[in-house]
């Protein structure tokens, strides 16, 4: 009875040892690293992502505000869906702090809008798609009528950015509409903005 006694007793001592390591070999699994693994590639996936939506669209060298000079032969809108003096919510992602702006309108011109690429004319980097420059601001071998066909090349004749003015562009899209000159606050850094060119009548909507 004692040798029985004895004998369950080694049973359990081994079996509660062989339980134990396989804990042991569970904990040891490199499953936690290969989920954190695979949470950074997501992240990474992400992030790439996001860079590739906004390839070309870097406007930190943009004049935010200007002196509300226009080009010559620019026709104001007579019957504008937000008129000189009103306001509007701006829904555009040019740059930083646009976003859910509420704008004061400070001019209206029926006109035709380019969204062009270019390399600055100091050398810097290719800017592609810039949103927006309109006709009137461009200068054009042959103008003819607006809209010039995608792909013409063009010179412009604007300082919206650093280095634009007197750039080579080519042209990636045109869409005739009115173009809004705006002021309002950054929503980022609270600074003031004025006299904005341009923002397009599809990227304004009424103040809620």
């Amino acid at each position: 009875m004692k040798k029985k006694k004895i004998t369950l007793g080694l049973l359990a001592l081994i079996t509660t040892l062989v339980l134990a390591a396989c804990g042991e070999n569970e904990e040891a699994t490199p499953n936690d690293d290969a989920n954190t693994g695979n949470e950074s590639q997501e992240q990474m996936d992400m992030n790439e992502g996001e860079s590739d939506s906004m390839e070309g669209m870097d406007h930190s060298g943009i004049n935010h505000s200007s002196s509300g000079k226009v080009s010559a032969g620019l026709q104001e809108a007579e019957n504008s869906t937000y008129p000189v003096g009103s306001e509007a919510m701006i829904n555009a992602q040019h740059m930083g702090g646009m976003d859910g702006a509420t704008a004061t309108i400070t001019g209206a011109f029926d006109t035709t809008a380019y969204e062009v690429s270019y390399t600055p004319t100091n050398g810097g980097e290719p800017v592609n798609n810039h949103k927006w420059i309109i006709h009137e601001e461009l200068l054009v071998e042959k103008p003819g009528d607006a809209p010039i066909e995608t792909g013409t090349e063009v010179t412009l004749n604007a300082d919206h950015m650093d280095s634009m003015n007197g750039a080579t562009a080519t042209i990636d899209s045109a869409e005739q509409t009115t173009v809004y000159m705006v002021s309002y606050t950054d929503t980022e850094t609270g600074k003031e903005v004025t006299n904005h060119k341009w923002v397009i009548e599809s990227e304004l909507s009424p103040v809620k």
